[in-house]
């Protein structure tokens, strides 16, 4: 099994920096803006805003309330990008890797925000818990 990605992108009614500036050293505000979707985000380890620091989120998926714990693992100013790695929680039982870069740009008029994430999953094969 290889690694996967997916990207979606779409626009935005705040400026692209407002947006990365969330991301990247307001992370604990994003529930307030989603709390249907992210309940609450908690530093675990290091400083909010820069690279090694460590996050434990609660979000609402399928139903389901569940955990991540990422890694922030590069701020890009340059490229107006922000990349987190989960280490741990709900998505590690389905997936061996899993990262999601947020990249903010302009088209135009346009702000875009274009949310990648690159995977590998545990098996490819749906049954393959049946079989132990």
């Amino acid at each position: 099994m290889g690694l996967s990605s997916k990207t979606i992108q779409i626009k935005i009614k705040s400026s692209c920096d407002v947006f990365l500036e969330l991301w990247k050293t307001n992370p604990h505000q994003v529930p307030t803006l989603t709390p249907t979707t992210i309940q609450n985000c908690q530093t675990q380890e290091g400083e909010v805003g820069t690279v090694g620091s460590v996050l434990f989120w609660n979000y609402f998926h399928d139903g389901k309330d569940r955990v991540i714990k990422t890694l922030t693992q590069e701020f890009d100013e340059a490229k107006k990008s922000v990349t987190f790695k989960a280490l741990e929680g709900d998505l590690l039982e389905l997936y061996k890797t899993f990262v999601t870069h947020v990249h903010v740009d302009t088209d135009g008029s346009n702000n875009l925000v274009t949310w990648t994430v690159e995977y590998e999953k545990l098996c490819n094969d749906p049954n393959f818990f049946f079989f132990f």
